[in-house]
């Protein structure tokens, strides 16, 4: 195509010298001659500037710049990426995404460059994470999305008002998550934390246990299989889901919207830092920022996810 494109202009340019050089005068022949020059000077000029541009593309297209790849949990954060995709599409972008089962491959995976995001995280996990890996991720721009109210689920007990001295109550046993489930469970009046613990709270921190409760601590997606063995277990929103538990209809109680904990737990699109204000991580994080994707969420998990609508 640039071969074709530089003959057409060149056969131009040559074209114009020919009809100016049927002149009579010298003088004529003299500007016929100069502008013939022009003429095929621009037309190069034309054609250097389309080769640059065609090639500008095709680097764009091998660097893969149209291709957004992120690193996802199953529930709810894949599905909702897969809602995002015609979205993108539309921008011109690739959404790739692939399902991550833990909690340390996803930001492995970001920060060796392996993929641009990851979506599967809330703020404290990744900042946690950060402090104890020596990583460099950070909150893309626009890049909180939606939170998962923790819920409080029977296990071998239906009501919270059954509860009696000595049961056993699961909880995740990471740091981050931990915390969100003790200050649950200070919210319902089952424990009471240390002033000012706030979300660096650990079972340490239990100043009063009126029922002598066993906090159970457990790795966060096992708490929902532990049911069946303690009276009770505090579960995060995703993994409530993966178990088919619905927080409308199964929770016992859950986090107040307005708390603190809602601020400090909220999902995020996490990214290398240098990368959050990339045009492509900037088109996803719109995307899922958009009336289509919140109609998504609220319509699909029923209050077990809820679109984030606070200061980014």
């Amino acid at each position: 195509m640039k071969k074709k494109l530089l003959a057409a202009l060149t056969a131009a340019a040559l074209g114009t010298a020919f009809l100016a050089g049927c002149g009579s005068s010298s003088s004529s022949d003299t500007a016929a001659t100069e502008a013939a020059a022009a003429s095929t000077e621009a037309a190069a000029a034309t054609t250097e500037a389309a080769a640059e541009a065609e090639t500008t593309a095709d680097t764009a297209a091998a660097d893969g710049d149209n291709v957004i790849t992120v690193a996802a949990s199953q529930t709810p954060h894949s599905e909702i990426l897969e809602q995002a995709k015609s979205l993108l599409a539309d921008e011109g972008y690739d959404l790739e995404v692939t399902v991550f089962e833990d909690y340390v491959q996803p930001n492995n995976v970001v920060e060796s460059g392996d993929f641009d995001a990851n979506y599967f995280q809330h703020v404290n996990y990744l900042n946690s994470f950060n402090e104890e890996n020596g990583t460099h991720l950070v909150v893309a721009t626009n890049g909180k999305i939606h939170y998962e109210p923790f819920g409080i689920y029977g296990g071998t007990k239906s009501s919270l008002d059954d509860v009696a001295d000595g049961d056993a109550i699961a909880i995740p046993n990471d740091t981050t998550n931990e915390a969100r489930a003790l200050l649950l469970l200070q919210q319902v009046g089952l424990i009471k934390l240390a002033d000012g613990v706030g979300v660096n709270a650990t079972v340490n921190d239990v100043t009063e246990n009126p029922h002598n409760l066993q906090l159970v601590e457990v790795e966060a997606a096992q708490v929902a299989k532990q049911l069946p063995s303690v009276a009770f277990g505090v579960i995060n929103g995703n993994y409530a889901l993966e178990n088919g538990l619905s927080v409308q209809n199964d929770a016992l109680a859950t986090e107040s919207a307005d708390g603190d904990a809602i601020q400090q737990y909220v999902n995020i699109i996490a990214v290398k830092d240098g990368n959050q204000d990339l045009p492509k991580i900037k088109a996803l994080t719109d995307a899922l920022h958009s009336d289509t994707i919140v109609n998504y969420i609220n319509d699909t998990y029923q209050g077990a996810v809820v679109p984030y609508e606070g200061e980014q």
